[in-house]
């Protein structure tokens, strides 16, 4: 038995990548490790008691020379009696539409592809040729290009996509053991000159860094393969555990993430590295190929930062801004500061547009809250103004003599930057301010006793789960 053959065997059980009655797809390009991984798993067919079939796709990069490609895996097909399903995609008019390089435009396209033939198929499983070389490649590039936490693993054995599971059983092989195999069946693959170019990235590692790993350790694949599974089930432990504190300490919606500073730094360092991951995947839906060690260490030294304020910009549009003990991430686009203004009569409510509401009532009051403000019924004239903040504004604040400024009440209670702007301001009908919820109250504000009538003007702040 080939070490091809007994490789493959013994990573498909460990893993559990086939069980009886699969329907399985698989990609076949024409060359060495999709041939003999579809030459293998056909003569294998009935031992694994699964149902196979293949797909290509002739990305038209190499003309009539890509074209024959296509026309040998069908050709190949039809003699070993496998349906197969091919395509012609132009990717370099695709390339111009989506606007992204040849590499990722053909990946996109590849994979949409064959998924749409999963699908009109009813296969569970994709299978592709990816092995044991490409997997030190992927990891290599990773590490040097500075991605972090999962982003060092490789290329993942098992991945789910929405018609089912993309498998690559080659993991576990060489380049040289696949065309061992290749050899002593007498298969014949197709050879892209493309991947003897130095131009790509890819093909600079295999030809200068791949032979001198070898010579070092033939089985150095073996040990790449070992790290990226690891660094797998590692990752997934302890991002379990960050999600579980991140909940605990961030407010999210559509296109923005608040955190809590003081909570964030509590956290163990490993958990912090991971949070940030956590947020950055959250707002660039799991596409962090834009992000890289760089701009996590900026955000880390941010958060860790004594200074009360800063900005960071990152790819994309993405904003990362501190104030004072929080953090917004987001997307939003260059905020507008808009003024509102609204009158508040006996017994109505007003709501703002922060989703906070302010409601004025008559009454008696047993006990103070520290979300209500007492004032006079005789000193004080309706309607109540209620307003954000504006350029000059000055306050009576209660227990001080004199007036201060607003700008110097939010810097001295630590309002953050991003929500002065919307902040409520509540004056009587002449403009005198005469309370900042939750801020500072001004002389106006009362202490009545049990039996004295008063205006309870009372602040319900709207939370965000």
């Amino acid at each position: 038995m080939l070490s091809y053959e007994k490789k493959i065997f013994d990573f498909i059980k460990r893993n559990n990548l086939i069980k009886a009655g699969d329907s399985i797809l698989v990609g076949v390009s024409g060359g060495p490790d999709s041939l003999s991984l579809l030459h293998y798993l056909l003569h294998k067919k009935d031992i694994y008691q699964i149902s196979i079939m293949a797909a290509h796709v002739d990305h038209m990069f190499r003309g009539e020379e890509s074209y024959k490609d296509l026309q040998y895996v069908q050709y190949l097909c039809e003699r070993w009696g496998i349906l197969c399903e091919s395509e012609r995609i132009n990717i370099q008019e695709k390339m111009v539409d989506i606007n992204k390089g040849f590499e990722e435009t053909a990946r996109i396209y590849r994979y949409r592809f064959l998924e749409e033939v999963m699908e009109k198929h009813q296969c569970q499983k994709l299978f592709l040729g990816h092995h044991g070389d490409d997997q030190i490649e992927t990891i290599l590039m990773r590490l040097t290009r500075g991605s972090t936490g999962k982003g060092r693993a490789g290329i993942p054995i098992v991945r789910s996509t929405r018609n089912g599971q993309i498998i690559r059983p080659l993991l576990c092989l060489t380049k040289q053991e696949i065309e061992e195999y290749c050899s002593h069946y007498e298969l014949s693959p197709r050879k892209d000159p493309s991947n003897d170019e130095q131009d790509y990235t890819r093909n600079r590692y295999r030809k200068n860094i791949l032979p001198f790993l070898k010579k070092e350790n033939i089985h150095v694949h073996e040990h790449f393969q070992r790290f990226s599974e690891e660094i797998i089930e590692d990752e997934e432990y302890l991002q379990e555990l960050t999600l579980i504190k991140m909940n605990k300490l961030w407010k999210k919606n559509k296109n923005a993430i608040t955190i809590d500073i003081q909570l964030f730094r509590e956290m163990p360092l490993p958990l912090q590295r991971r949070g940030i991951q956590l947020i950055l995947n959250y707002l660039y839906k799991e596409n962090l190929s834009v992000v890289s060690a760089v701009h996590m260490d900026a955000i880390h030294s941010l958060l860790a930062d004594g200074k009360p304020s800063g900005r960071l910009d990152l790819p994309r549009g993405l904003t990362v801004k501190r104030s004072y003990q929080k953090c917004i991430f987001s997307f939003n686009k260059e905020e507008q500061i808009s003024t509102y203004e609204f009158k508040l009569f006996k017994n109505e409510e007003v709501h703002l547009p922060n989703g906070d509401s302010l409601k004025l009532v008559e009454g008696k009051v047993r006990k103070p809250q520290k979300d209500e403000i007492y004032l006079s019924l005789e000193s004080l004239q309706l309607p109540l103004i209620i307003r954000n903040k504006r350029m000059g504004d000055r306050m009576k604040v209660k227990g001080l003599n004199g007036t201060k400024k607003v700008k110097d009440i939010f810097i001295d209670e630590k309002i953050p930057i991003d929500e002065r702007k919307e902040w409520p301001i509540i004056t009587d009908h002449l403009g005198n301010i005469i309370w900042i919820p939750n801020v500072k109250k001004s002389i106006n504000d009362i202490l009545p006793n049990p039996e004295q009538t008063c205006y309870i003007l009372k602040y319900s702040k709207h939370t965000i789960s």
